[in-house]
């Protein structure tokens, strides 16, 4: 099967960064679904792994998380998908990526892919869906349902991918008045299109911000970037016995600077239930079949923004620089090889 990958950690302008190669169809084994990836959407992770993570010597590492696809074989544990199915999902850190033609995955972290969307629509939302849902409702404790909640969400870095489904979740699912925070005008622009109620720039201060918006207290705050740069002036304006959520790898972040205000930290990690294996790990199963079904009912739209053509090694290198520059808005997919 064709695959993309890489040998030793390079700067993404190397030419062999990624690169293009053969390799043998995995076999599915216990709960393994093999799937015939159609379509993959890269990640910030992606290129976190690619920078820090080289494989063995002589080995070829496939990166990839996201994908959307059409079961081909099963393991014989397997219960919820046969051969056939089209499916999405994220995949686990702990093995293999989607960055190829076949790709083994457990099925408790597989969803049925969502009928109204084409695979490459599909493949934008696995990670960033599971990711922005366990951060609200399992990290933040966000309330279900429609019922006026007198809270403010705040969610730094709106534009990206995990804030364009989260700020649909929070705006579609629950009573919390939303507010992302992005700094170019097309980014803001697409923030209030998914639903933010308002949107403040993060490059200048924000507490002044808040006040002019005249918004219920900022009780919950999702922190998806640069948190080293923003968290102590979000501790000056966060409501007492607010809670605090982050996603990234800040290079300093000191939690005292919530003590005085009795604020929770809560770290989100949607790859932490595949990783340990945890009792709970089929609730992404179940999590990515919600998302469906809120797809199909229009409820939730795709955050796809752009696609970069087949899967191979040269568009995936666009779509890596894309993702480091930080200029990126919604996701980028790949499809077809």
């Amino acid at each position: 099967m064709k695959a993309v990958g890489y040998r030793k950690s390079l700067p993404i302008e190397d030419a062999d960064s990624l690169i293009d190669f053969e390799t043998a169809k995995p076999e599915p084994k216990g709960r393994d679904v093999r799937v015939a990836v159609k379509a993959i959407s890269a990640n910030p992770v992606d290129y976190k792994v690619r920078k820090r993570a080289a494989p063995p010597e002589g080995e070829t590492k496939i990166l990839g998380y996201d994908a959307a696809g059409i079961v081909d074989a099963v393991g014989p544990d397997v219960t919820l998908f046969k051969p056939g199915d089209e499916v999405f999902y994220a995949g686990s850190i702990l093995r293999q990526g989607t960055n190829a033609e076949f790709h083994l995955v457990d099925e408790r972290i597989v969803g049925r892919k969502p009928k109204s969307l084409s695979f490459a629509q599909a493949a934008a939302l696995p990670l960033t869906s599971i990711t922005a849902w366990e951060l609200l409702f399992d990290r933040l404790d966000a309330i279900p349902g429609k019922s006026v909640d007198p809270r403010t969400l705040l969610i730094t870095g709106g534009a990206g991918g995990v804030g364009s489904i989260l700020i649909q979740l929070a705006r579609r699912l629950t009573g919390l008045t939303v507010v992302a925070t992005a700094t170019r005008p097309e980014s803001q622009k697409w923030c209030l299109d998914l639903g933010a109620h308002a949107v403040i720039d993060h490059s200048k201060p924000m507490k002044e911000q808040i006040e002019k918006l005249k918004v219920p207290p900022v009780g919950l705050v999702a922190s998806l970037t640069f948190t080293d740069h923003h968290y102590k002036a979000i501790a000056d304006f966060i409501a007492p016995q607010g809670k605090f959520g982050l996603i990234d790898d800040p290079p300093e972040f000191t939690v005292s600077a919530f003590k005085g205000k009795a604020v929770s930290i809560h770290w989100e990690s949607m790859f932490t239930r595949s990783s340990f294996q945890t009792a709970d790990m089929i609730a992404q199963h179940h999590l990515l079949n919600d998302v469906a079904d809120l797809i199909d009912k229009g409820v939730l739209r795709t955050t796809l923004d752009q696609t970069f053509g087949t899967i191979n090694a040269a568009n995936l290198k666009r779509a890596h620089a894309l993702l480091e520059s930080g200029k990126s808005r919604g996701k980028i997919v790949l499809e077809g090889w």
